[in-house]
């Protein structure tokens, strides 16, 4: 079940009526109150009751208290092994946590000084904070509704479609995390806001994909387009070639928690003779190469396959219409003798062409599915030298900890 945090801003500029009547700490909270009832049956009511009694009489110091909401949210992922230091990310190891801020957007204020970005502190107290750049983590997400309702009557009717992404400095905190702000000018747009986040309460962890090598060749239609394409603007990043989004991680039906083989490779070479792990940033950098090979799976090897959120990504993958090849994925330095590393899977349009996923491999999977499908097939499990010498150099060359798989 993932984990909700509300923070609300409490600071005295909440206390602002709009043309209603009410309060922004009071729109705020009975936003949560919508929320808790659209998706949660449990008995709150002790939550309720903090709900009810918080007042409006602070500095907006949003950048501690997003600080402090994190390292609540860490509190004991260290002892719980969650986050695997040093022997790959699991994204089957999670603990998926959505972090909702509600605020006015107004400048942020501290007793010393009125800022215009929004910083969170460097320093933690937990044990191994040190181990992780950033102080979220893969599978936390943050979200912001930032409420502009204006002060008088509106003067022009309501604009329909999507709520818009707000301004304000919380916008990019949002986004660094896999989420996002929405801009609320009426209550409308609030309730829709808050359809909206029940939705993206989905277990899972944010993955940043970033396209390595060439481009793939240009598809028969693309072509039309070509010499439009050849300005000098065509050579400025496309937004499909970098991207951070959520991928999906499903409970298994029988077990009700999510079940995997393999982990997404670390970006540093195991050495025992390190005086401490590098420290990770919270974001897998996941290098996907464009040259189009085949899917490979064997019988005897599982294999893990996760779902990706809608991206640009995704949506060029799927335009491309090749649901029967696929491009390989890889993480920079996990390899002993290789910048890029080897590849631990790759990216694949589904067969009916309504998603992309994930295949999470072995590591170099390309050298070892053929060896054991020789073991199987041809020597039925008596390996002669030749191979036993085969194998022998790929597990030289693959991380260690891939070792402690099961």
């Amino acid at each position: 079940m993932p984990i909700l945090l509300f923070l609300l801003d409490t600071s005295a500029s909440m206390n602002q009526r709009t043309y209603l009547g009410t309060t922004y700490l009071d729109i705020a909270k009975g936003a949560v109150e919508i929320f808790m009832k659209a998706g949660w049956k449990e008995n709150h009511a002790t939550f309720m009751n903090e709900l009810k009694t918080l007042q409006a009489t602070g500095l907006t110091t949003l950048g501690q208290a997003l600080k402090t909401s994190f390292d609540l949210l860490n509190l004991n992922r260290l002892v719980s092994g969650i986050d695997n230091y040093g022997q790959g990310r699991n994204p089957f190891f999670l603990e998926t946590a959505v972090v909702i801020t509600i605020t006015d957007g107004n400048k942020l204020s501290s007793s010393s000084s009125v800022q215009d970005e929004l910083h969170l502190p460097l320093n933690s107290p937990l044990p191994g904070s040190e181990l992780t750049k950033e102080p979220f983590r893969w599978d936390q997400r943050l979200f912001a509704l930032v409420l502009r309702q204006p002060g008088g009557p509106p003067t022009e009717p309501e604009q329909l479609g999507s709520v818009p992404l707000d301004d304000s400095p919380i916008t990019p905190m949002c986004d660094v995390t896999g989420g996002r702000s929405y801009c609320v000018r009426t209550q409308r747009m609030l309730n829709q806001c808050l359809e909206s986040l029940v939705q993206k309460v989905q277990s899972g962890v944010v993955v940043h994909f970033e396209k390595c090598g060439p481009d793939p060749p240009k598809l028969p239609e693309e072509g039309v387009t070509e010499v439009i394409k050849a300005s000098p603007q065509s050579f400025s990043p496309q937004p499909w070639h970098s991207c951070h989004r959520l991928v999906y991680v499903r409970s298994n039906p029988k077990a009700g928690i999510p079940i995997g083989h393999w982990p997404i490779p670390e970006a540093f070479w195991p050495d025992q003779n390190l005086p401490a792990l590098p420290p990770r940033t919270a974001h897998p950098i996941v290098k996907f190469s464009c040259t189009d090979c085949e899917p490979m799976v064997i019988d005897k090897l599982p294999f893990d396959k996760y779902e990706l959120e809608a991206s640009p990504l995704t949506q060029y993958i799927l335009e491309r219409k090749s649901p029967h090849t696929c491009w390989q994925v890889f993480v920079q330095n996990s390899a002993k003798y290789s910048d890029l590393g080897c590849p631990y899977g790759y990216l694949k349009a589904s067969t009916t062409l309504t998603c992309v996923n994930l295949f999470v491999m072995p590591y170099n999977y390309p050298v070892l599915l053929p060896l054991l499908d020789d073991l199987f097939k041809v020597h039925k499990l008596k390996p002669p030298l030749k191979w036993r010498q085969s194998f022998d150099n790929y597990l030289k060359a693959m991380p260690p900890y891939y070792l402690l798989v099961s």
